[in-house]
């Protein structure tokens, strides 16, 4: 397979060997070998995760397929001391493929791209600041116009009783 190009989303809201949660996302860096790295964010727990996250973006260069990419990943993720657990629990680290140079790709293995990036500001943020003007496959709009469409003011809608409802568009753990 020739050399593509990986957007990686990394997040961890367990100290680590590594020391904290922000700590651990730098080493994993190291490990990954990313190319470009966002800024580290820290960002509220969704679901039962419990603690806050510390989440970046990398890119990362390999000449794997999606399917492989995913074992190597996992490995890393086991090495930091990620065990199995409940599903948006707190973890030692968590490494998702998002978006790939390839395009899309789908199987037993990971679905590419990731299929909830585009409802989850803690991906796109850090997308944007990295790869702004890259097209997700399915929908062909750019990380910047998801970004966007993900923190646009929705209108208000009047509900009876003078009771005023938004519809901002909320973000939860992958």
């Amino acid at each position: 397979m020739v050399r593509t190009s990986y957007a990686i989303a990394l997040g961890s809201n367990r100290r680590s060997r590594h020391g904290s949660p922000a700590d651990t996302l730098r080493a994993a860096l190291a490990a990954l070998g990313a190319g470009a790295v966002s800024t580290i964010r820290h960002t509220a727990a969704l679901g039962p995760a419990g603690r806050g996250f510390a989440n970046a973006v990398a890119i990362v260069g390999s000449n794997l397929d999606p399917d492989a990419l995913l074992d190597e990943l996992k490995a890393i993720e086991r090495a930091f001391g990620r065990r199995p657990g409940r599903r948006w629990g707190p973890r030692v680290l968590d490494l998702d493929i998002i978006l790939w140079s390839g395009g899309a790709w789908g199987g037993p293995g990971p679905i590419v791209p990731h299929p909830e990036f585009r409802k989850r500001g803690f991906v796109l943020q850090p997308l944007a600041e990295l790869i702004p003007d890259w097209r997700d496959p399915l929908t062909g709009l750019s990380v910047r116009q998801l970004l966007t469409r993900l923190t646009a003011p929705r209108p208000v809608r009047r509900c009876g009783q003078g009771r005023a409802h938004s519809s901002v568009g909320r973000a939860t753990d992958f």
